[in-house]
């Protein structure tokens, strides 16, 4: 028995963050020393992060015992997740450390965005800045052993596809136990494709606080958590004077399908906003066909323990579950099941293979 199944659904605005990894949670392995950050893509173990120059940014998770949340520097947990990323925006000598990002797209000319990212100064700082940057290009930079503070703002006026925007914190950024937003908007050239982040002023022109005193030379070191570029003001969609078509989707019983607009934050069960017109959707055809029951299935990447990711894949399972029978579907009509990440439809190697695997799924089943 063949059933027709429709959608119309109505777009919403939600500003797409275009930072990949944003939140330092994809790795190839856990990281055994400081360091983590490569300079090369070929020896990447942090998708998306490269080292720009000699300075060494580290990466930090949960599953190391030497560069975890207790590390060289402190103790900080990760603010989302279990991963971050730490480097020097101070340290004597005029030593630095960046960090260097890839976006998802390239900005478009014109258009103004929005950037934020969290910090936190390591305990063992005995100085705090209030001032950071963000240097874009239009290709990647490496093969740089300078490790010194980089003179952004001199570089991007004498080249036209490099551009440079400053942060500047209202106060110094001395907090060693709370994560701290810093956030600043920019108007885009057309080009900025990379960024970098970290501190461009050199220890003579930096702003710095003197904190208690300890055996350690002049530093500041700084973990960084939640880097976000996305645009301010996207474009409204154009109001179509004809009709909307409906787009006729065939469905048939015991057939599993995919939710592909259900989507949850890393590593929880929340369902974001976006995710309810296609349950609205299916909660709908329900309602119109009371001789179906539905069972749904939740499904994960093989990123963290078999155990979380069996607890993560019931509990968004039953996230959905829960949304239809608020909606006013018999309980008796649902039963929703979790398979953690031993369903994999394709390659858990690759970024774009996870993110197909970590999905939701439902079957329709006559009753």
């Amino acid at each position: 028995m063949r059933f027709f199944f429709l959608f119309l659904f109505c777009s919403g605005l939600y500003a797409q963050n275009l930072v990949l990894n944003p939140s330092f949670e994809d790795y190839k392995n856990c990281p055994a020393s400081i360091g983590y950050i490569s300079f090369e893509e070929e020896n990447n173990d942090v998708p998306y992060w490269l080292r720009p120059t000699g300075g060494t940014p580290d990466y930090f998770n949960e599953c190391s015992q030497i560069v975890g949340y207790k590390n060289f520097n402190g103790y900080q947990k990760a603010r989302t997740g279990k991963g971050y990323a730490g480097f020097y925006g101070f340290a004597h000598g005029n030593y630095r450390e960046y960090i260097q990002g890839t976006l998802a797209s390239t900005l478009e000319k014109d258009s103004t965005y929005q950037i934020s990212f969290y910090v936190s100064l390591a305990e063992l700082s005995n100085r705090a800045i209030k001032h950071f940057g963000v240097y874009f290009l239009d290709h990647k930079l490496s093969n740089i052993n300078y490790d010194r503070a980089i003179n952004a703002r001199r570089i991007a006026e004498k080249s036209s596809n490099v551009s440079y925007r400053p942060i500047f914190h209202k106060g110094y950024l001395n907090d060693k136990t709370q994560w701290v937003e810093i956030t600043t908007t920019y108007k885009a050239k057309g080009f900025e494709t990379y960024f970098l982040i970290g501190n461009f002023e050199s220890n003579l022109n930096a702003d710095v606080e003197k904190l208690e005193s300890n055996e350690l030379k002049p530093m500041g070191y700084y973990y960084i958590d939640d880097v976000e570029i996305k645009l301010l003001h996207p474009k409204p969609i154009k109001q179509i004077e004809k009709p909307i078509k409906k787009f006729l989707v065939t469905f048939e019983e015991q057939t599993v399908y995919t939710l592909k607009n259900v989507l949850f934050e890393f590593d929880k069960s929340i369902l974001l906003p976006k995710s309810k017109d296609e349950l609205n959707a299916l909660y709908d055809h329900l309602k119109k066909h009371p001789n179906l029951s539905v069972e749904i299935y939740g499904h994960t990447d093989d990123v963290g323990t078999s155990e979380r990711n069996h607890e993560l894949s019931e509990q968004r399972a039953k996230a959905v579950s829960d949304y239809l029978i608020q909606k006013g579907l018999d309980s008796q009509r649902i039963k929703w099941f979790g398979f953690g990440s031993s369903k994999p439809k394709a390659s858990n190697k690759t970024d774009a293979g996870r993110e197909q695997n970590r999905r939701v799924e439902f079957k329709l089943i006559a009753s």
